[in-house]
């Protein structure tokens, strides 16, 4: 007997019995939409007894297969491992076709056989991008198809290495009773397709639209089932691209690789710190470098500010790449702490290059960028800035300080404004090689020392 159909929220995959306005397990506004009806459950079938391990039990590490592509072997934990299910998401046209495709070339050309499925262009179309990348002499199998049974019977035929399924929300299933891209039809469709991965230990890569949030359309649960979820960031105006990893069982979360799009593709970035930093050829008001981690990466970027005049009323408060939420809080702090106001003046914040960060060793950094364009006081060039603020006014230590000072010195940086405790054999200007360090207790110490106010 059937039941009733159900109304499932596709931001968190809660489910609901009517449907609502607003979600009451995440609070996303017209996000429920019904679910197919679905059949009764048979019978319980009786189980039977599992083999138990302990925590000793040794385990050796999957085998990887190597792509060749440095930037993309990093983000996967080093390697593709068979068997392992892996969802990309990102924006519409910001190249997530092209790099599979290239990706999959270069697993072709290590020995794995490849199969590329298509739910949204022809195979014609496919080719005509691999002619345009030089692809042709790649060993890849192609097909376009949206039944999630064709697929199947294709891919239990073949056994490829490797699958990409471009994309998921294109894949429809005749067992369930709702239209394509539907929650019903992606978590049918998620399901089966991860279940062939576990079971021949073939490598699944499943494409993902997003919603206007940035967020992989679909139910939650999508992301549950997979083993790794990848999102491919960039923007529009920048030629770089950011590919980061936001699960990842087989390996760091949060690593990112570096791209460049060019007209041959995507070309990587291996020293991403200089590239970021390769229009930066002499000191501005308003310029700081950050020192960040992105994964086990370090990585170098500049963060601009702009403080001018605005208009009577609301001042305006403008972020690209980093959080609106965060930036307000810093602005609460420097007022309320070191007297410092920005009532009246229009704040714009950047993070050059395209990239976003979400860590908040961030805060000291902006902080010295707005107060450099307050006071029109450019810091030195040979500077990085990195710490966390309280909202008291003290400044926090923050992770891989070693790392960060490493990659520093590297790229030729002489000075750091760091917090007081990031390091216990560390004193102030005392020297890392090259590198001289000058350790700030609190907030109001740093505005005082570095801009001669507070």
């Amino acid at each position: 007997m059937a039941r009733p159909p159900a109304y499932v929220c596709t931001a968190c995959g809660a489910a609901h019995r009517k449907w609502a306005g607003r979600c009451d397990a995440c609070g996303g506004w017209n996000t429920i939409v019904e679910e197919g009806a679905a059949t009764a459950p048979g019978p319980r079938a009786r189980g039977r007894a599992l083999p138990l391990s302990d925590l000793a039990s040794a385990e050796p590490d999957p085998p990887r297969t190597v792509s060749g592509m440095g930037e993309l072997d990093r983000v996967l934990g080093g390697g593709l491992v068979p068997g392992s299910a892996v969802l990309l998401g990102g924006d519409p046209g910001i190249g997530k076709s092209t790099l599979l495709l290239q990706a999959v070339a270069r697993f072709a050309g290590a020995g794995l056989s490849c199969l590329y499925v298509s739910g949204e262009e022809a195979t014609a179309q496919v080719r005509l991008r691999a002619a345009r990348l030089g692809l042709t002499a790649a060993p890849v199998r192609l097909a376009a198809a949206t039944a999630l049974g064709d697929v199947l019977a294709t891919l239990e035929a073949e056994r490829p290495g490797l699958a990409v399924i471009d994309s998921i929300q294109t894949m429809w299933s005749d067992a369930v009773d709702s239209a394509p891209g539907s929650v019903a039809q992606l978590r049918q469709a998620a399901h089966d397709l991860v279940g062939f991965a576990k079971r021949r230990g073939t490598a699944v890569v499943l494409v993902g639209h997003v919603t206007k949030d940035g967020q992989i359309a679909g139910p939650r649960v999508v992301e549950h089932m997979v083993d790794c979820v990848l999102y491919f960031e960039g923007e529009r105006g920048h030629a770089f691209r950011i590919l980061r990893a936001v699960k990842n069982r087989f390996g760091p979360a949060d690593e990112i690789g570096v791209f460049e799009m060019t007209g041959a593709g995507l070309a990587e970035v291996p020293n991403p710190s200089a590239l970021f930093l390769a229009e930066r050829d002499r000191p501005a008001p308003g310029s700081v470098v950050f020192a960040g981690i992105e994964g086990t990466r370090p990585l170098l970027v500049e963060i601009q500010a702009l403080v001018a005049p605005g208009p009577p009323g609301s001042p305006r408060r403008s972020v690209v790449g980093w959080d609106s939420g965060r930036l307000a809080m810093i602005l609460a702090v420097l007022e309320a702490r070191c007297g410092i106001p920005f009532a009246g003046l229009d704040v714009y914040l950047n993070v050059a290059g395209g990239l976003r960060i979400g860590e908040p060793a961030a805060d000291l950094a902006v902080v010295a960028a707005l107060l450099s364009a307050r006071e029109d006081a450019a810091l030195p060039p040979d500077t990085v800035v990195f710490g966390e603020i309280g909202l008291s006014g003290a400044l926090r230590p923050v992770s891989q300080t070693e790392n960060r000072l490493k990659e520093a010195r590297k790229l030729g940086f002489t000075q750091a404004i760091v917090p007081s405790r990031s390091g216990a054999s560390m004193t102030d200007g005392s020297a890392e090689g090259d590198l001289r360090l000058r350790r700030m207790p609190d907030l109001a110490t740093m505005v005082g020392e570095i801009f001669g106010a507070g």
